[in-house]
């Protein structure tokens, strides 16, 4: 069983809040928009990191992480990448592979808004974090905790926090 954070669009921002539930989880997940570099090198001197750039990512950011990443978690095969849409409205970018070989979790960030929903024409459980960072126009602050247990996504939530 491994027990996951899934965080986007920190945009530079890596503070105490965050760094509480990366202390109490088993690997850490960006969704992309990292921005300064101090984000993930905090991040990987607690955890494991896995993660992706995105748009707003410089170069350093993007020559470490790439543009999507895919692995298997446990028995779950997992996609993560920033900008990729929602069921019926994925990113042209990635929906003939995802259409061709859908993993079982596929997750982005990009939108600031969190959302979790199954897609039952794929068989997959989409999911997006929100926006974990100070700079944007949310005004909750939201990031996943979850765990896997072979093939069994459970004890998934939401944490919020407030501008």
């Amino acid at each position: 069983m491994k027990k996951i954070l899934l965080i986007s669009d920190t945009h530079s921002y890596i503070g105490d809040d965050i760094l509480k539930h990366v202390k109490k989880a088993d690997e850490v997940w960006h969704a992309g928009d990292i921005g300064d570099m101090i984000v993930t090198d905090t991040i990987k001197d607690i955890k494991p990191l896995r993660a992706v750039h995105g748009n707003i990512d410089g170069h350093e950011v993007r020559a470490e992480f790439p543009e999507n990443n895919r692995f298997m978690c446990e028995g779950l095969d997992v996609w993560i990448t920033h900008i990729g849409g929602y069921p019926k409205r994925y990113s042209p970018r990635i929906k003939g592979e995802l259409t061709n070989n859908p993993p079982d979790i596929f997750i982005c960030g990009h939108s600031h808004i969190l959302k979790v929903v199954q897609d039952k024409k794929l068989s997959l459980l989409h999911m997006n974090p929100g926006a974990i960072g100070i700079h944007g126009f949310h005004t909750v602050r939201t990031m996943l905790r979850f765990e896997i247990d072979g093939k069994k996504i459970q004890n998934l939530a939401v944490i919020e926090f407030k501008r």
